[in-house]
């Protein structure tokens, strides 16, 4: 009895100490770790508490052998697993972030670095409960630390990788595919990690894709940003590709069934880009939903989507401002009181925000705030049962870039506008009342160069008693033919077995002041096992043609895909215009070389170059 007695005297006291301590203070949950080694910052995101701000002060403690530095967050949990990343590049050598106790509760940040690097130049910036940690001095100012969400280009300076090693949950199957996307968006369970050895993009590791009834659930690690959208054909689909991203191998290349109808494909399109192919006829209706931490991301049909397990909390618009980089370039940044979620739809035309937790917004407020800039026309709807409808009408050459603020709690919407072109007409200049006809009057169709490689005393790549120069030209021709029909001017560098020499093909095309120039060639190589297709370019401004076009001819032939190469051949050095090269295939492989000369790949390789022009200019220009 005496001995019940004790045990139950120690067991008391443990409870009240257990009490006493959980409620000595707010607890405060991180629900996710960002690196980002573009800008070297640290982005702990926090939920937003009714007390004071989490950290209001910072001690960091220096240790030795080996050197590094680290800081307690007291009163706070990691609602992620912990962290351990390892950097091979840089100053920073590791950073681990854990939950070092649990009663009390406390977090702590570590940071590992070689002698090159001043741990006093570490600075701290709060957003509410969200810790900025910047590794170097000026990176960021005062303002809030944002997230690039969405961008209307497909290529950016700020575009690179770095390689590393993180620890990572390995992922488990769930019971029920009903739990929807606030089981996705709000909830942690218990994982087993691993560790892996990767090139990790700057942004985002992409390890874990879920299909729903009517869209696809992404989860991974940093902080994701997607590209504007391409639309192909025969099948429809609709094409997303998320820069500065690194997939998993465990989900590359396999296909997923979101439906009876419509299928998801995931890959690495390149060394620092994923992508994500959705086969559906309901292209027009599919949109990015961006959670509120922004890792997590949800490509749904949202006119078939439930709206209500997008969010737990509501949130309203409380202020409004712009910002002005220069003369063609001008943002608009709302913030909420609270942290938002969002869906995204692009149009030539305009921008599409849906605010899917925000109710209230003073429209006079807007209105006032952006009269006389770039969004002036901009308007914002109430949706019942939905949210608010955020509209911002761009012009036809702009470019759109959208970015969420680090505690989830901010939205800023840039744009872009094209420079208004030279016409090189003046007041002075003459009118021609009959000016000669030639091929650089232009007739309102997009023009299109197609150079058929090679010809005359160059054969090109032989196999087999077959000469490159025959398939390019008749692939050439059948290329020239559907685009004709489709409304294009196009103009051939050279229509019969002639010798043109590379200087001359670049003039005829200069001459005729096209809008893209392609280029047709066959492959070979000493190794005659090697089979496959690839897309070559140079300049910059031709990477998204020769995505769109390698997007469109790799899908429908049945051959590897190589990928892109950015490649100083000649005729696509020195065009002025978006220029391509594209190597249908391998006359070294006997196999290959049959199909190459049969009419069936001839014609499948013809229509696919010619439809990935097509969506080109419907996407881009």
């Amino acid at each position: 009895m005496k001995k019940l007695l004790i045990l139950l005297s120690f067991l008391f006291i443990y409870l009240i100490t257990f009490v006493r301590s959980a409620y000595a203070g707010e607890l405060y949950k991180f629900s996710s770790a960002n690196f980002d080694t573009s800008n070297s910052l640290i982005v702990l995101s926090a939920q937003d508490t009714q007390g004071s701000s989490v950290l209001s002060n910072i001690k960091l403690v220096k240790m030795e052998n080996p050197s590094r530095v680290y800081f307690d967050i007291d009163s706070s949990i990691i609602t992620f697993p912990k962290q351990d990343w390892v950097f091979n590049s840089g100053c920073i050598k590791e950073v681990k972030i854990n939950q070092f106790s649990t009663n009390p509760n406390v977090v702590r940040v570590v940071l590992y670095y070689d002698n090159g690097f001043n741990p006093n130049d570490i600075e701290f910036t709060r957003i509410k409960n969200n810790i900025i940690i910047k590794l170097k001095k000026g990176i960021i100012g005062d303002n809030e630390y944002f997230h690039n969400t969405y961008r209307d280009e497909h290529s950016s300076a700020g575009d690179f990788y770095e390689y590393l090693t993180i620890t990572t949950p390995v992922s488990q199957s769930r019971d029920s595919l009903v739990g929807q996307i606030q089981e996705a968006f709000n909830t942690q369970a218990e994982q087993i990690m691993e560790r892996k050895e990767l090139k990790l993009n700057t942004k985002y590791y992409l390890n874990n894709i879920t299909p729903k009834q009517n869209g696809i659930l992404l989860n991974g690690f940093g902080s994701v940003t997607i590209e504007k959208p391409m639309i192909l054909y025969n099948p429809t689909r609709i094409v997303y590709d998320l820069p500065n991203t690194l997939v998993d191998m465990k989900i590359r290349n396999k296909e997923y069934r979101i439906n009876e109808t419509e299928t998801v494909k995931i890959g690495q399109f390149s060394v620092n880009k994923a992508r994500i192919v959705i086969t559906t006829d309901a292209v027009s209706d599919y949109i990015p939903i961006y959670s509120s931490d922004n890792q997590s991301l949800i490509i749904a049909n949202y006119k078939k989507t439930n709206n209500s397990t997008l969010y737990n909390h509501s949130s309203n618009a409380i202020s409004y401002s712009k910002e002005k980089k220069d003369s063609l370039t001008e943002s608009m940044i709302i913030k909420f009181d609270s942290s938002i979620v969002h869906g995204l739809d692009r149009y030539n035309d305009k921008v599409i925000l849906y605010l899917y937790n925000v109710s209230k917004y003073s429209d006079e407020n807007f209105k006032n705030t952006y009269k006389n800039t770039f969004f002036n026309d901009s308007y914002i709807e109430l949706m019942p049962k939905i949210g608010l409808k955020l509209v911002i009408p761009t012009q036809q050459d702009a470019i759109a870039s959208t970015y969420l603020g680090a505690d989830g709690r901010s939205i800023k919407i840039t744009v872009k506008q094209a420079k208004k072109k030279d016409t090189g007409i003046t007041a002075k200049e003459p009118i021609m009342l009959n000016p000669p006809v030639n091929s650089t009057i232009s007739s309102g169709k997009k023009k299109v160069v197609i150079d058929a490689g090679h010809g005359g005393s160059d054969a090109g790549a032989i196999g087999g008693d077959i000469y490159e120069k025959d398939i390019t030209l008749d692939v050439s021709k059948r290329v020239e033919e559907i685009l004709k029909k489709k409304g294009y001017q196009v103009l051939m560098t050279r229509d019969d077995d002639t010798y043109v020499s590379l200087q001359d093909r670049v003039a005829v095309s200069e001459n005729f002041t096209p809008d893209i120039f392609v280029s047709i060639h066959v492959n070979s190589s000493v190794r005659p096992e090697i089979t496959g297709v690839e897309t070559h370019y140079y300049h910059q401004e031709s990477m998204s043609l020769a995505q769109t076009v390698h997007s469109s001819f790799a899908s429908a032939v049945q051959s590897p895909n190589r990928g892109l190469f950015k490649s100083k051949f000649y005729v696509i050095n020195h065009t002025t215009c978006p220029a391509i090269l594209v190597e249908i295939g391998f006359i070294s492989n006997s196999g290959e070389r049959e199909q190459l000369i049969g009419s069936k790949r001839k014609q499948a390789t013809a229509k696919s170059i010619a439809e990935g022009i097509d969506n080109y200019f419907k996407q881009y220009k």
